[in-house]
């Protein structure tokens, strides 16, 4: 499915910002569309070029945009093989929401929902009830998991319609917050190797009549940070997991269906002063803000309480050529979050009063409160193609 197009020539006003397809063909329309194939009451298929099947599979690749898995076929060619119609592949994007990241794109898959219902609308947000930053990814503060995240999973809903339903991803994964509120139902089963993931994800497949099975693989993503999309070491990762894919396509019992899928693109930020712009040493970007949220493509800013208007011109005036700038309201009014309007009460005052979508390859980093994030090279959380188009690659028996 292809991005809406901008006009770069126009003002980045909140409305020009190309928008996730919420309803149509987000990360958080693929679970709902494989339940309601495979029987689950409650769900309809809001991606119906999905043909149902008895056994579907979801393998999420951390990290593998569109955009960049295009770019690099020569080392890929299976997944290439699944793009390419003239090949006899049927894939196309889909969009991950907004902001395009991994805590709330995996939330978006497993619960089925918008960034704007569930409630983990980016890297690292601000808890109303402590007014303290609190980061999804990692769970710190560690905060009441199915608190901050009430709604069911598709997984579990799956499972008690009586469908076998598994995850199988790295071991470490079993008990942490965000699978738990994100990934839960069914059986966790841990596996070290991206090959025993393979293997033993094929074998959950077979396991019933009606099965829905998800694994995970994440060092694509891990090397694209380190080091850059298009580097020797994301290349070789990207070598890797085409193999991985190709490993379970052959193993896929009958009547099944694998879709491979990401959370997010990503895109290489130039190590310089115009590509990087310091909150730390920016007094201007600074002023009125009490806390800075988010990433460095995708920021949400809180303001000391009464300045909020003046952040939010002061953002726009310095950062709107390169940055889609809004308060919380435009955002949630353009849709940037879910539907257009539409935010669940407990989550709205989680969005920053002022958010910032990067346009241009910029980054706002903050060289003394996250040393580690902003030394990333490859980084992602915006709203441009390259960070929100994800393959959506199937194969079936």
């Amino acid at each position: 499915m292809a991005m809406p197009a901008w006009d770069p020539v126009e003002p980045l006003h909140p409305g020009s910002a190309p928008l996730p397809q919420y309803g149509t063909g987000s990360l958080a329309d693929l679970l709902p569309t494989l339940a309601a194939g495979l029987g689950v009451p409650g769900f309809t298929a809001a991606i119906p070029e999905l043909a149902p099947a008895d056994r579907a599979c979801v393998f999420l690749i951390d990290g593998l945009g569109w955009e960049q898995l295009g770019a690099h076929r020569a080392e890929a060619p299976f997944l290439a093989s699944l793009m390419d119609s003239s090949r006899g592949g049927t894939g196309s994007p889909v969009t991950s929401g907004f902001p395009s990241t991994t805590a709330t794109s995996l939330a978006s898959v497993g619960t089925g929902r918008t960034p704007a219902e569930h409630g983990l609308p980016g890297y690292a947000v601000r808890d109303p009830a402590t007014g303290a930053l609190m980061n999804q990814l990692r769970w710190i503060p560690w905060t009441e998991p199915h608190a901050w995240q009430p709604y069911p999973t598709v997984f579990r809903a799956a499972d008690e319609a009586g469908v076998h339903t598994a995850q199988v991803s790295a071991p470490h994964f079993r008990n942490t917050p965000l699978t738990k509120v994100a990934l839960s139902g069914g059986g966790f089963h841990g596996r070290l190797s991206g090959e025993d993931r393979m293997d033993f994800t094929a074998t959950q497949l077979a396991a019933g009549d009606r099965s829905l099975v998800y694994t995970y693989y994440s060092e694509v993503d891990g090397k694209g940070h380190r080091f850059g999309v298009d580097s020797d070491a994301w290349r070789g990762q990207l070598g890797y997991v085409d193999r991985l894919a190709q490993r379970l396509a052959e193993q896929l019992p009958p009547r099944s269906a694998l879709y491979i899928t990401a959370d997010h693109g990503m895109v290489d930020i130039p190590q310089d002063d115009p590509s990087r712009i310091d909150f730390d040493e920016d007094w201007e970007l600074r002023a009125g803000v009490a806390l800075l949220g988010g990433e460095g493509r995708a920021r949400h800013v809180y303001a000391v309480p009464g300045a909020e208007s003046d952040v939010l011109a002061v953002w726009r005036e310095v950062l709107g050529e390169q940055f889609w700038v809004a308060s919380r309201d435009e955002a949630i009014d353009a849709g940037w979050f879910g539907t257009p309007g539409a935010c669940d009460e407990r989550v709205r005052a989680r969005i920053g009063d002022v958010v910032a979508a990067a346009h241009d390859l910029v980054a706002i980093t903050a060289s003394e409160r996250e040393p580690k994030e902003s030394a990333l090279v490859g980084m992602h959380g915006s709203l441009t193609p390259e960070e929100q188009l994800v393959p959506l690659l199937e194969v079936r028996t």
